[in-house]
């Protein structure tokens, strides 16, 4: 008994001292791309940190030394960026917009793609290609029409207007993305739920869309950032009414003061306000999207 113990324990400290050999080529490719993973979040961090780092300065400070830290932090630029510039108004003007416009842009785009995703019936494939063809459509050649169309509703240059083309921006991709994913999940289960007396909206509020929950919160995540950062559309239907401007077109407004009179630190603290919803979303939401990637590689 003592003799295959020891045996067996050799054998384990065989197989833990085992190590897996790579080769050379393995080891190059791991080094390019790490290398290339590193200089890319260089790239990516340092704009942002000295983006940060100027909004705690006066103007002064960014031109005589920008790359040095504050000698004060003017805490007081993210309050004049927040209350002169119009920054604050706007902030919950696109609040509004943006989340109105996600909640039906998701409900709508998630009907549709279940839809053509589950039933064939006459034109499904055609809808689902013009779906398609209104992913490759340019914004620039849809705002003469739309201004057109907002116009004889009487929505131009409201938000309400705003809301309803920023989700016919978004629904096309929205379809595009969660037709795949619906076409993937087991609808067995949703066959399973109809034979227990489930109608057809029930599966699909109760069994089918919580289980497409990582594809939605990952088209979430991307319509979300599409969205609000989104400027040529709002320029061009939502410039009439000061008062309605979004947080990108009061941003634009307030780079483009005159010359050099610009306020660099309420600006900076007005980009740093921009970007900060948009990590604090990505950073609540990040282990769906995850869990939606693997899941994607996974099937």
């Amino acid at each position: 008994m003592t003799t295959q113990l020891t045996s067996q324990t050799e054998r384990l400290d065989a197989l833990a001292l085992r190590k897996p050999k790579t080769s050379t080529g393995d080891k190059v490719v791991s080094g390019v791309s790490h290398t290339i993973l590193v200089i890319w979040s260089v790239i990516v961090v340092l704009p942002l940190l000295w983006t940060v780092m100027s909004s705690f300065k006066t103007s002064s400070e960014i031109f005589a030394s920008p790359f040095a830290l504050p000698q004060v932090w003017h805490f007081d630029n993210y309050l004049r960026a927040w209350t002169d510039s119009g920054i604050g108004a706007s902030f919950l003007n696109s609040v509004v917009v943006v989340g109105c416009s996600l909640v039906l842009v998701m409900l709508l785009g998630s009907m549709c793609a279940y839809v053509l995703a589950r039933f064939k019936f006459r034109g499904s494939r055609a809808i689902y290609l013009a779906m398609l063809a209104g992913l490759t459509f340019p914004i620039f050649l849809a705002i003469v029409p739309l201004f057109g169309i907002l116009k004889s509703m009487g929505l131009l240059g409201t938000l309400p207007g705003l809301i309803l083309v920023f989700v016919a921006f978004a629904l096309p991709f929205t379809v595009f993305f969660l037709f795949a994913f619906f076409k993937s999940l087991p609808f067995e289960i949703a066959e399973a739920a109809a034979i227990d007396g489930a109608g057809e909206w029930r599966t699909f509020f109760q069994v089918m869309l919580p289980m497409a929950r990582p594809g939605l919160a990952s088209v979430a995540i991307l319509n979300f950032v599409g969205l609000w950062n989104q400027y040529l559309l709002a320029v061009a239907l939502n410039a009439s009414k000061p008062e309605n401007r979004v947080l990108s077109q009061a941003l634009g407004a307030f780079a483009g003061q005159a010359g050099y009179a610009v306020d660099f630190g309420s600006l900076f603290a007005a980009v740093v306000i921009t970007v900060v919803p948009v990590l604090i979303v990505y950073v609540i939401f990040q282990r769906q999207l995850q869990g939606s990637v693997s899941q994607g590689t996974m099937k």
